[in-house]
C-alpha cells in the first residue's frame, strides 16, 4: 500500500552544501520558515499524484506516475503551460520505466537576502518545497528523489541521488510538452542571432534560455540553474512527440552520490518584461555566498586599452579618471599569442601581430600609475594559459596589484571544463581577484555563491556587429539569465556618415557598430553587467568630450531597483533602474522606429526631480547627433521617447534637494 506522508522537510542537499545557513556577506534576514508536520495515510490508489502550488497559488504543478512512468504538468492561472511530460534520468541505471511516485515531504520558505551587488538591493527567496521519492517498481530499495520548488515566478526541479553509489549519467529524459501553436525564440549558439520558430523542424539545438510564446499571449521561459559540476545542456525537439522540447546533454557526467543535478526551470509571465524583473529566481536556486568579506569586489565601468603600450595604458588611466570609469583592461596580446601553448602569462611579451615593438609596454609601471589614481587593472588570459599556469599566476597578479582576470575562450561543454572553470573562479576569490569569462559560457546563478564572478560574455554582442532588432531581443532572452559583457562601443559608428570609423585597432575589418548614439547610451541601463565596458573599440583620442558623455560618467553598473516599463521582444524596450536617489532610464528600438510614452509613476510622490534626457537629434551640432533636454518632472510626469529606426534614448533623473 502506498502512503502519502506530509512531514517536516529536511534539506538533503545539506550533505553537499549547507543551503540554509546564515551568510554574513549577504546579511540574510530570515522572515519565517514554516514546516508542517501532519502525517496522514491515504487509501491505496492505482497511481500516486503530488499536487504542488506556489505561495500565491498561481502556479500549479502535478507529479504522478502512470503506466509505470513518472510525469508532470504545469499550469499558470489555471491555464496549461507544460502538458503531460515525462520525467526521468539515466544515472546508476535507467530511471524511465518501472517508476513509482512514493512518499513526499513539503516545507515553505520565505527569506530576504542582500546581494553584494545586483539589479536589486534586496532579494526575496519565497517558495514551497516538495521532496518526492521515486522508487524502482522491481527494486523498492533503489531510490531517486525529485526536489521541487514552486515560486510565484515559476517552478524548478532537480534529481537527487541519495545513496553512495558511483554515477554515470548519460541522459535526462525530462520533457516540456507545450500547448499547440506555441513558438520559441531559437538560437543555436550563445553568440548567434535569435529567430521566432514554431516547435517543429528546428535547424539545430537551441541555446538556453528558451523563451516560448504561448498561444494565449503569455510567455514561458525554460532554462537551468546551478550548473557547476555538470555538462552544458541545450534544447532539442522530441522526435516522438509533437510540440515537445527536451534537453540534449553535451556528454556524460561521472560522480559519486549523494549528488544533485542542476535545476530545470519553468518561468511564466503575462508580459515579456516580467521575465527580466523575475530573474532573481536563478540566483535563489544557487547556494549563498562563500566569500565572507567581499569588500574588494568593486563593480564599475571599464575601458579597453588597444595599443599595448605604456603611453596608451596611461592615457586610458587618465581618460578613466576624467570620465568616472573604475577599470582599464589589457586585452589579448600582452603576454604573446593567446592561442599558443608556449605563451607565458607570467611575463610581458607582446604578440607581434598586435604590436611589433617588443618593449612597448611596461605593464607594472601602468599598474602602479593606475593604482595611484584609484583605477583598477584587469588582465586578459586565454584558457590555455589559465589551465597551464593558474596556480602560478594568481599570487603573481595579486603581487602586481591586478584587480581581476578576463578568462578568454573558455570551454564549458563537458563536465571537466565546466567544473574546472568554477574551481578556477573559487581560486581567484582566494586572491581577491574578480573574473569576467568570455565566449560561450552562459550564467546559471553561480555569481551568488562566488560574487567575484562579475560578468560573462555568452552573448551576440557588439563584437559581432548585431543589428538593432537583435539588440532589443537580448534583454528578454539572454539577460534573463544574468549579466552579460556586451561591450558597448560608443565611437565605432559612422555617425550618420559624418566621420569614418577608426581602423587602427588591430581589427580585421572596418565594420561599423549598428545603432545610433542614443541606442548605445541606452545600453548602459538596459544591459546589466557589474563590469560594464562602455568604450570597447575606442581610444581616448577618439573622444571630443561630447556633452552627452555626462550620462556615461554618471550611470552606475549595479542597482537598487529595476523596473521594465515597456517591452516587446525584437521591437523595443524601456527599463528604469534606481541607484540611491537617482533613476536612470534606457529606451531602445529595433530596426523600426518607435514612439513611446514613459510614465514616471515610480518616482516618489510629493517630490520634484530634474530629468536630463539624451536623445537622437539629427539637428544636433555634434558628430554624434545627440540632443540634450533638461526638464522638471514629478511622479505624475510622462516622458516621450521618439526613437528612429535602430535608435534609443537615455534619461538621468535626479531629486531636487
Amino acid at each position: 500500500m502506498k502512503h502519502t506522508c506530509l512531514v517536516n522537510a529536511i534539506e538533503d542537499e545539506k550533505g553537499i552544501a549547507d543551503q540554509a545557513r546564515n551568510d554574513s556577506s549577504f546579511r540574510m534576514k530570515k522572515v519565517f520558515f514554516c514546516i508542517w508536520a501532519v502525517i496522514f495515510l491515504c487509501p491505496p490508489l492505482f497511481s500516486t499524484e503530488v499536487s504542488i502550488t506556489s505561495p500565491d497559488g498561481k502556479f500549479q504543478m502535478k507529479v504522478y506516475d502512470k503506466d509505470n512512468r513518472a510525469y508532470y504538468t504545469v499550469n499558470f492561472r489555471e491555464q496549461p503551460v507544460v502538458l503531460e511530460s515525462l520525467l526521468g534520468i539515466n544515472g546508476n541505471g535507467e530511471w524511465k520505466d518501472g517508476i513509482n511516485v512514493d512518499k513526499f515531504t513539503t516545507a515553505s520558505v520565505d527569506t530576504l537576502w542582500k546581494p553584494v551587488y545586483g539589479e536589486r538591493n534586496t532579494i526575496r527567496d519565497h517558495y514551497n518545497r516538495y521532496d518526492i521519492d521515486l522508487t524502482d517498481a522491481k527494486n523498492p530499495r533503489r531510490k531517486l528523489r525529485l526536489v521541487v520548488r514552486a515560486y510565484n515566478e515559476g517552478v524548478a526541479f532537480r534529481y537527487f541521488f541519495p545513496g553512495g553509489e558511483y554515477l554515470h549519467i548519460t541522459n535526462e529524459y525530462t520533457q516540456y510538452t507545450m500547448p499547440e501553436g506555441a513558438k520559441a525564440w531559437f538560437t543555436k549558439r550563445a553568440q548567434s542571432v535569435y529567430e521566432l520558430l514554431p516547435l517543429r523542424d528546428w535547424p539545430d539545438e537551441s541555446e538556453r534560455p528558451l523563451v516560448v510564446e504561448l498561444p494565449k499571449g503569455r510567455y514561458a521561459l525554460l532554462t537551468e540553474a546551478a550548473v557547476v559540476n555538470y555538462v552544458r545542456t541545450k534544447f532539442v525537439l522530441d522526435a516522438g512527440k509533437p510540440n515537445t522540447i527536451t534537453g540534449a546533454m553535451y556528454g556524460s557526467v561521472d560522480d559519486i552520490a549523494p549528488y544533485l543535478t542542476p535545476w530545470r526551470v519553468v518561468m511564466v509571465a503575462e508580459k515579456p518584461g516580467q521575465l527580466i524583473e523575475n530573474n532573481d529566481l536563478l540566483l535563489n536556486l544557487n547556494l549563498p555566498s562563500e566569500i565572507d568579506n567581499p569588500w574588494w569586489i568593486r563593480p564599475g565601468k571599464v575601458m579597453r586599452e588597444v595599443t599595448l603600450t605604456t603611453e596608451g595604458g596611461k592615457a586610458v588611466v587618465d581618460f578613466a579618471v576624467k570620465r568616472n570609469l573604475q577599470y582599464m583592461l589589457f586585452d589579448a596580446g600582452w603576454y604573446g599569442p593567446e592561442g599558443s601553448k608556449t605563451s607565458d602569462a607570467t611575463k610581458v611579451t607582446l604578440d607581434p601581430a598586435r604590436n611589433k615593438i617588443p618593449n612597448a609596454l611596461n605593464l607594472k609601471e601602468v599598474i602602479v600609475y593606475a593604482k595611484k589614481r584609484n583605477i583598477g587593472v584587469i588582465l586578459y588570459v586565454n584558457q590555455r594559459a589559465l589551465y597551464q599556469q593558474l596556480d602560478e599566476i594568481l599570487p603573481l597578479y595579486k603581487s602586481w596589484g591586478v584587480s581581476g582576470i578576463k578568462f578568454g575562450f573558455v570551454q564549458v561543454g563537458s563536465q571537466f571544463w565546466t567544473n574546472w572553470m568554477h574551481e578556477a573562479i573559487k581560486k581567484c576569490a582566494q586572491y581577491g581577484l574578480m573574473v569576467d569569462a568570455h565566449d560561450e559560457y552562459r550564467p546559471t546563478g553561480f555569481s551568488r555563491t562566488y560574487p567575484n564572478f562579475m560578468t560573462q560574455e555568452g552573448i551576440y554582442g557588439n563584437e559581432e556587429f548585431p543589428d538593432a532588432t537583435t539588440n532589443v531581443t537580448l534583454p528578454f532572452t539572454r539577460f534573463t539569465q544574468g549579466p552579460a559583457d556586451y561591450t558597448i562601443c560608443y565611437y565605432r559608428q559612422n555617425f550618420n556618415g559624418n566621420t569614418k570609423p577608426n581602423t587602427d585597432h588591430g581589427l580585421v575589418n572596418a565594420r561599423l557598430i549598428k545603432g545610433t548614439s542614443g541606442h548605445q547610451l541606452a545600453m548602459a541601463v538596459v544591459y546589466y553587467s557589474p563590469l560594464q565596458h562602455v568604450y570597447w573599440y575606442d581610444k581616448p583620442s577618439d573622444s571630443r568630450d561630447e556633452p552627452e558623455l555626462e550620462f556615461f560618467d554618471q550611470v552606475p553598473t549595479v542597482w537598487d531597483d529595476t523596473k521594465v516599463i515597456h517591452g516587446e521582444i525584437g521591437k523595443y524596450i524601456t527599463i528604469a533602474r534606481r541607484s540611491g536617489d537617482n533613476w536612470f532610464i534606457g529606451s531602445m528600438s529595433g530596426n523600426e522606429g518607435h514612439k513611446l510614452n514613459i510614465p514616471l509613476d515610480f518616482l516618489q510622490e510629493g517630490k520634484t526631480y530634474s530629468a536630463n534626457i539624451y536623445y537622437d537629434d539629427p539637428k544636433a551640432k555634434t558628430r554624434t547627433k545627440v540632443g540634450i533636454k533638461r526638464i522638471p518632472v514629478t511622479n505624475k510626469s510622462v516622458i516621450e521617447a521618439n526613437m528612429p529606426a535602430s535608435g534609443g534614448q537615455a534619461v538621468w533623473i535626479t531629486e531636487n534637494k
